[in-house]
């Protein structure tokens, strides 16, 4: 009697590497990248048009009179820190762990952050058009004031682009820009370090905390500068925080959670490997028998030991 057929080993899907599978996992958010590049077309646009031009009376002048100084944060600095900083982070994870995927959406979700957020900066600067702590010198930079003897409305004589500059007070850009980058970068490492294992690390907290207090002390630059007054740090820190707390939930699972290290799209690597990017009508149920049971979760659970040893930095190479 022969015995029975020895059933085939089954592997588990292909690590994705970048030189395998990084030309997949962009074509499948091309059109992700096509809104990148429309959100970087329209913030230009926000930045060359007029902002509006609020009323500026005589005694309102009483609070404008801060003298002009120069930003202790130049403005070029801000995509250093907020942008290819967290960037250099994300690739040097990518570089021990090697998972496009993470990496991918991490560099994504980090640029939707911080664009979604210069977006509604901009925009809410334009159409506010709230004057500057030291509006009283960029309109009268000689120090000898003009008003209109009517409406005691400011005449301006100082030079139009500082002018016009003057008139975007809130909210901070700075501010906003620098807790959207940077924000991401907390929730990014929260996740990696898991820094909500409830071992009670404290350190951990202290490296995510880190990137929240430069953000943070760059806010209150502004406001020492006399750029900007408090409430428009405050509530350009408060637009960034929100805008990257939301693109990093877009990919990412939460950091406490049981599957917080890896983006949600590598977890749909692993359970439909062939089959990424295919619309079936099943794909809800499919994924909530993944957390919830069914075979799917019995798959899971059958690779969990190789998904601990991947979390490690433990992979063959």
């Amino acid at each position: 009697m022969m015995p029975p057929p020895t059933p085939p080993i089954r592997l588990g899907p292909p690590h994705p590497y970048l030189k395998t599978h990084g030309s997949k996992v962009a074509r499948l958010h091309l059109f992700d990248w096509i809104i990148l590049a429309l959100l970087v077309a329209i913030d230009v646009g926000l930045n060359i048009i007029e902002p509006f031009h609020r009323f500026v009376g005589k005694d309102m002048m009483t609070d404008l009179r801060y003298p002009m100084k120069n930003n202790t944060v130049p403005v070029w600095a801000v995509p250093i820190y907020a942008v290819i900083g967290p960037i250099i982070i994300i690739m040097g994870i990518y570089m021990k762990r090697r998972n496009v995927y993470d990496m991918h959406h991490a560099i994504l979700g980090l640029l939707f952050s911080v664009l979604i957020t210069g977006v509604l900066t901009d925009a809410i600067k334009d159409g506010v058009g709230r004057p500057r702590p030291d509006f009283f010198w960029r309109c009268f930079p000689d120090g000898l004031p003009n008003y209109n003897n009517l409406t005691t409305q400011v005449i301006c004589h100082g030079d139009p682009a500082v002018i016009k500059e003057g008139h975007k007070s809130f909210p901070s850009g700075h501010s906003s820009w620098s807790f959207a980058g940077l924000g991401f970068l907390s929730w990014y490492l929260a996740g990696k370090i898991k820094v909500f294992d409830r071992r009670g690390h404290v350190a951990k907290l202290c490296i995510v905390i880190l990137p929240l207090l430069l953000a943070a002390m760059v806010a209150v630059s502004r406001v020492d500068d006399y750029w900007h007054h408090w409430q428009d740090v405050f509530a350009g820190g408060i637009l960034g925080l929100v805008v990257a707390s939301f693109c990093y939930l877009q990919f990412f699972p939460p950091p406490s959670g049981e599957q917080g290290f890896w983006p949600h799209a590598y977890f749909e690597h692993i359970l439909n490997p062939d089959g990424e990017g295919q619309v079936q009508s099943t794909n809800n149920s499919n994924h909530h028998q993944s957390v919830s049971g069914g075979p799917v979760a019995i798959e899971m659970r059958s690779t969990s030991q190789e998904l601990d040893s991947m979390e490690e930095g433990r992979r063959a190479q």
